[in-house]
């Protein structure tokens, strides 16, 4: 059997699955920012009507894939999978949303590496001749994610400029074995990164070297530059861990200029927001490729994108305890044709 592997990490599909829709809802905060008529769904309720910031996750869920569903033409019956999950512990968030669907449901925890994650699984189903019709959708919300890793809302703590806003939103991507385009091309799956990062609110350090390595591992397997691909953008590394990014590879001789990018940084305004670093969160680099990047691509300002979902796999007790935290990134190449078409 012919192997659709390049090198260790690095997957090129035979038949590309085409992304044929894709759902995007956000907080009030988030429809404030640059990036807000981008989004099918902004509500000033954070609670999006619901007895708690949990139940509103869900729910934001619930109406990201419903999103996606519609612009592609799909009811649930048709979904052969859903792949998804969310920061919540259990990830409950997501396991709500999903059991009134009856949709066969892959539950993932990637931390903010999920929709990356479940693009590249989704794609690889379909590829493989097991699905027709997958999803990738993931959340997060501010306050449930604040509830559960940081300090009570009420207590108000000051956090350090390196922190980062957990992104209230949730987004959803359709993929399919036909289409139009564009399609996911290309997934390297990334490996845990640990550089001893023990600080929760310098989550851009911790995860950046990850980020750097799954990009460097990517171009090494393809053969491709940087300046293969309009945009390479980064899930959640905010300010800090953005520029650590451009360091290492500026320390190999790569300037990766203004094709680099990060959610979030995108996300909001920094000089009108106050999000310290930036955002972060499942939601982040979900709604922002969901909401912008595949409109871009839409427009033809895109022609290649290479998304990179980067995660911080910690948790509230590895925290106490005095772990550090391990980074992940996975990296899916996108583009508007099919690779034999142009290359």
């Amino acid at each position: 059997m012919e192997t659709k592997k390049l090198g260790r990490q690095t997957v090129r599909f035979s038949d590309p699955p085409a992304i044929v829709g894709c759902g995007s809802v956000a907080g009030s905060k988030e429809g404030r920012g640059p990036l807000g008529h981008c989004f099918d769904l902004t509500s000033r309720d954070d609670r999006f009507h619901q007895e708690s910031w949990e139940k509103a996750e869900t729910t934001m869920q619930k109406k990201a894939l419903s999103f996606a569903l519609n612009k592609a033409g799909l009811t649930t019956e048709q979904l052969d999978y859903v792949l998804a999950g969310d920061l919540l512990n259990q990830c409950i968030a997501t396991s709500y949303s999903m059991r009134t669907q009856e949709i066969p449901f892959f539950g993932l925890y990637g931390a903010c590496s999920t929709m990356a994650e479940g693009l590249s699984l989704g794609a690889m189903l379909i590829d493989g001749g097991f699905a027709s019709y997958t999803a990738a959708l993931t959340s997060s919300h501010f306050c449930s994610a604040e509830r559960q890793y940081r300090n009570p809302l009420e207590y108000g703590g000051q956090k350090p400029p390196t922190a980062q806003w957990t992104t209230t939103g949730a987004g959803a991507v359709i993929l399919s074995r036909k289409g139009e385009g564009p399609f996911v091309t290309h997934v390297t799956t990334g490996k845990i990164v640990d550089k001893g990062i023990t600080d929760a609110n310098n989550m851009g350090a911790a995860m950046a070297p990850a980020a750097y390595d799954t990009i460097q591992i990517h171009l090494q397997e393809t053969g491709r530059t940087p300046d293969f691909y309009d945009c390479i953008v980064t899930g959640d590394l905010g300010q800090l861990g953005q520029e650590i990014v451009r360091e290492f590879f500026r320390e190999d001789g790569i300037e990766l200029g203004q094709r680099y990018a990060d959610c979030g940084v995108l996300l909001f305004d920094p000089n009108a927001q106050d999000v310290h670093a930036g955002a972060s969160g499942c939601g982040c680099s979900a709604i922002v490729l969901a909401g912008y990047l595949l409109q871009q691509m839409a427009a033809k300002k895109y022609r290649h994108i290479l998304f990179c979902g980067t995660g911080a796999l910690h948790s509230p007790l590895s925290m106490m305890q005095g772990e550090s935290i391990p980074g992940i990134c996975h990296a899916v190449a996108i583009s508007r044709r099919k690779e034999q078409e142009h290359e």
